[in-house]
């Protein structure tokens, strides 16, 4: 019964509330519109917007010196979880069945265990220096550390049940990718979505103003 909740109508509810979250916040976003910049522009703003939305990719020299750390662990975290959530086989399989009707190439079963371990080495760096750094722990509320957790135990737990010989492990997988899903929206988990609007506003603003942001 509960297994059956949980890969049907349970699975469609998070994806709903997942997607119609996204698209209210982000429109609330597009709605709320830029100030009138008075100013007259030196520059166009679109080329700043682009400048900034991919130089800040790479950070900064003095900035990646004393964040180094941070740099490096967040490449391994996002890179390696982008690596497993969209080319594991797994979700592959379950992402062709469930969403698109097709699938794609899957990494073979070493690229998944070192993409795996790349991205639990940076998550559990970022945790810890979140935890540790003066700075961090004074900066880190209670969603920071909620969406961290569900992230770590959504990972574990499709780790565990990589094996799919034990069906509880791989429905409890399910189940919290569902509950990570329902959060996300409303989190600042919405940062893989809007960094594009943050960065795309502060570039444009800077090279209507001829700064080389």
């Amino acid at each position: 019964m509960i297994g059956e909740l949980i890969d049907g109508p349970f699975w469609y509810f998070s994806l709903v509330v997942f997607c119609i979250g996204v698209l209210f916040r982000l429109i609330s976003i597009l709605r709320a519109g830029l100030k009138p910049d008075l100013a007259v522009p030196r520059s166009g703003g679109s080329t700043g917007a682009l400048r900034n939305l991919f130089s800040r990719f790479i950070p900064r020299r003095d900035v990646a010196t004393r964040g180094r750390l941070t740099f490096v662990a967040g490449y391994l975290f996002h890179i390696g979880l982008f690596a497993l959530l969209f080319f594991a086989r797994p979700h592959v399989d379950f992402i062709a069945e469930r969403i698109t009707g097709f699938s794609w190439p899957a990494l073979p079963y070493w690229a998944f265990i070192i993409s795996a371990e790349i991205a639990f080495i940076g998550l559990l760096l970022l945790w810890l220096h979140r935890l540790l750094h003066p700075v961090t722990r004074l900066l880190s509320n209670a969603d920071d550390y909620i969406g961290t957790g569900l992230v770590f135990l959504v990972m574990l737990t499709g780790c565990l049940a990589l094996a799919q010989a034990f069906e509880p492990l791989r429905l409890l997988h399910l189940f919290l990718a569902e509950l990570l899903l329902i959060y996300f929206p409303f989190s600042s988990l919405m940062h893989a979505f809007t960094f594009v609007f943050s960065r795309s506003y502060s570039g444009a603003v800077m090279g209507r103003k001829g700064v080389n942001a």
